[in-house]
């Protein structure tokens, strides 16, 4: 069954897809009379039948409606250094199906991309629609968002307000089974780029209340590192039963 976010709340008994909703139906060759599913910004998951295709909607009539229950139990927000060519793409898309709730793009010292203003505003606006498109696919609750690039000094001062700061360090940590003893209700984690962090990075973030963390004796590829310890921390807060 496809898969759809509405941009409003839905108060009636029928409504409509329009724009690139409408367009995504159309490539999905929906017929009148099929079952599809709308999620709304509050978490309403819709059960709807197609009723009517024109040239610029798609009408559907709300079958039923209850809360969207697919959303973890944790928000994890995704601090990630920036890696080279389209390697957040792949990062974007895996995480949001792993059930990322937050992407915070930035910059640390040994970042080597750094695209300038308008690239990185095109580059967020492509990694929006891929997480758009990845929970669509992996049938989320929400879209995660993906924030604007911001220096690593801003990002160790947005994680403050997170229950627990996990801080994924290449030359070794404490276990995330270690760290996570007490459910949290929100988890920030760190993650660098192909060079790694700076000792200065790291200590920062360990002055805020963050913990180093490890994922074992094998240094991960900056893609593969992002995946391998957000599927930990679900696995640790129960979020894969």
């Amino acid at each position: 069954m496809a898969w759809f976010f509405c941009e409003d709340e839905i108060t009636s008994e029928s409504c409509a897809l329009t724009g690139e909703n409408a367009k995504h139906a159309k490539v999905l060759r929906l017929r009148q009379g099929e079952e599809i599913t709308l999620v709304t910004p509050g978490g309403t998951q819709c059960e709807c039948e197609v009723s009517e295709i024109t040239s610029d909607s798609v009408n559907v009539k709300v079958l039923s409606k209850k809360p969207c229950q697919n959303e973890p139990d944790v928000f994890v927000t995704l601090y990630q250094a920036l890696p080279k060519g389209d390697k957040m793409d792949y990062i974007v898309q895996k995480c949001v199906e792993l059930g990322v709730s937050r992407i915070v793009p930035m910059l640390t010292s040994r970042c080597v991309s750094r695209p300038d203003e308008k690239s990185m505003k095109k580059k967020v606006a492509r990694w929006q629609k891929i997480a758009l498109q990845a929970a669509m696919q992996s049938r989320r609750g929400i879209v995660p968002e993906v924030c604007p690039c911001v220096p690593f000094s801003r990002a160790a001062e947005m994680a403050k307000g997170g229950d627990v700061t996990v801080f994924f360090y290449e030359l070794g940590g404490e276990s995330v089974r270690d760290i996570l003893t007490d459910k949290p209700r929100s988890v920030g984690m760190f993650i660098g780029s192909e060079g790694g962090f700076e000792e200065s990075e790291v200590q920062t973030v360990l002055d805020n209340g963050g913990r180093a963390a490890t994922l074992g004796k094998r240094i991960l590829r900056a893609e593969t590192a992002p995946l391998a310890a957000l599927s930990v921390i679900m696995y640790q807060t129960n979020n894969f039963s």
